[in-house]
């Protein structure tokens, strides 16, 4: 089981508490009205390095709130990984027909569940639904219309109703987080669940 981490700024905060009560319990408090020259200058040197190293405490903090909004960012997805996928002719009796079941290899499997954007071409499948996906070809070219395998559409799936009513063939970038579909055959091998617009 993982345990919470604190946040490093809480531990910067605390360091520099320390470094605060090292400060006092080192000046002589008994000449405090009438300090020694020796009280003073030990005084001033403890607070110069206490200062010194609460800047160091801060910049270290500062750079690894960076770090994370960095590795927090989408990962592109390009329609060639998403080539890494095998299809093989399996009959579904319930439909009495066949239907290409995915084996996904490990670029695809990689991805699942993590935060991707990509950019292709929309086709409207079912306005009324609200159901889009975004083709890597234009839509003469698409999977519905086309010779392109089902691996070049992804199954736009909008956090509520999509903000606007999208035309065929808009070209366009969705960010959202990657999903596998390998056994329903009413969807879409490709999910991007809550997709947004994304401006690169």
């Amino acid at each position: 089981m993982n345990t919470p981490k604190r946040p490093l700024h809480l531990k910067t905060t605390s360091l520099i508490g320390l470094l605060g009560l090292a400060t006092i319990s080192m000046m002589d408090l008994s000449s405090y009205c009438h300090p020694s020259d020796g009280a003073k200058q030990l005084t001033n040197q403890v607070k110069s390095a206490s200062i010194g190293h609460a800047e160091v405490l801060i910049t270290v903090a500062k750079a690894a709130d960076l770090d994370n909004a960095v590795s927090s960012e989408s990962e592109e997805l390009t329609w060639r990984t998403l080539e890494d996928v095998e299809f093989k002719d399996v009959y579904v009796e319930e439909l009495d027909a066949y239907y290409w079941k995915p084996t996904f290899g490990p670029a695809v499997t990689g991805l699942e569940d993590k935060d991707v954007y990509i950019t292709g071409y929309m086709i409207p499948v079912d306005l009324d639904e609200d159901f889009y996906v975004l083709s890597r070809y234009p839509f003469a070219n698409c999977f519905f219309c086309g010779g392109a395998g089902p691996e070049s559409v992804v199954d736009l799936r909008f956090p509520g109703k999509s903000s606007r009513v999208y035309q065929t063939d808009e070209r366009l970038t969705f960010k959202g987080n990657f999903h596998l579909n390998a056994d329903d055959v009413y969807q879409m091998n490709y999910i991007l669940d809550g997709a947004v617009e994304y401006e690169l």
